[in-house]
């Protein structure tokens, strides 16, 4: 039987595109072999509803990847309209609060940061573009692959223990970002601009949520890879 702790990801959603006309699930390779090289099993999680209890008691940490999707108004700090939740939020909601009431390691990515903040009451800003005065342009075209930006990094928080430092680059794809953030939440990084780049719940074992996308920069001694080594690490701690 694998040493390795459990890793579970959960899968991006796509109504049609190129792979199919139809709704399927969609993920990059990039965050399997980031767990994989951290240390843990990897295994994605599709959008059953009646087995997220079953997720839960089997997984031994979970990664919760971006994606570009709606949330639901309120979210944005504006009325309902009626319209349906996207299938993934509807999910993810419900996995994200009963993962971080069970003290699960999580890991947040990009839109899995806003999903975490948002479980614990936090509300997004839907345009950072046109809705705030942003010096770093968040929504980059570069590739995936390369640094877009500075962060800085709070002493004493998790993510300053892993990266070893109070300054790394970072790459972007993102126009939302954290609006109202509660006390509970502890902001690790910011942008130059002061976008919020990190956060974790210092409540929960490991509860980190970055902006950017660490599964692109993989190398031995990366903060990136360490980010997800933190996590099986954690991960491992119990079984």
């Amino acid at each position: 039987m694998s040493k390795r702790p459990l890793i579970g990801l959960l899968l991006d959603y796509e109504h049609q595109g190129s792979f199919s006309k139809r709704p399927h699930y969609a993920i990059r390779t990039a965050y399997f072999d980031a767990i994989w090289k951290a240390g843990g099993l990897p295994v994605g999680l599709p959008y059953v509803a009646e087995a997220r209890a079953d997720y839960l008691n089997t997984i031994d940490g979970l990664i919760v990847p971006g994606g570009f999707y709606p949330f639901p108004p309120e979210i944005y700090s504006l009325p309902a309209d009626g319209s349906p939740v996207h299938p993934r939020f509807e999910f993810e909601q419900t996995l994200m609060i009963q993962a971080l009431d069970k003290d699960l390691p999580t890991l947040g990515v990009c839109a899995g940061l806003q999903v975490m903040a948002v479980a614990r009451g936090a509300t997004i800003w839907s345009d950072i573009a046109n809705q705030l005065d942003c010096a770093v342009d968040h929504l980059n075209e570069k590739p995936a692959e390369e640094a877009a930006h500075a962060i800085t990094i709070e002493q004493g928080t998790k993510l300053f223990r892993i990266a070893g430092a109070t300054e790394i680059s970072v790459n972007t794809a993102h126009n939302e970002a954290l609006r109202d953030i509660p006390d509970e939440i502890t902001v690790s990084a910011r942008a130059p601009d002061g976008i919020v780049e990190a956060i974790e719940l210092p409540d929960r074992r490991f509860a980190i949520g970055v902006q950017w996308h660490p599964e692109f920069f993989l190398d031995d001694g990366d903060p990136n890879l360490g980010l997800f080594e933190a996590l099986v690490r954690a991960a491992g701690d119990d079984r």
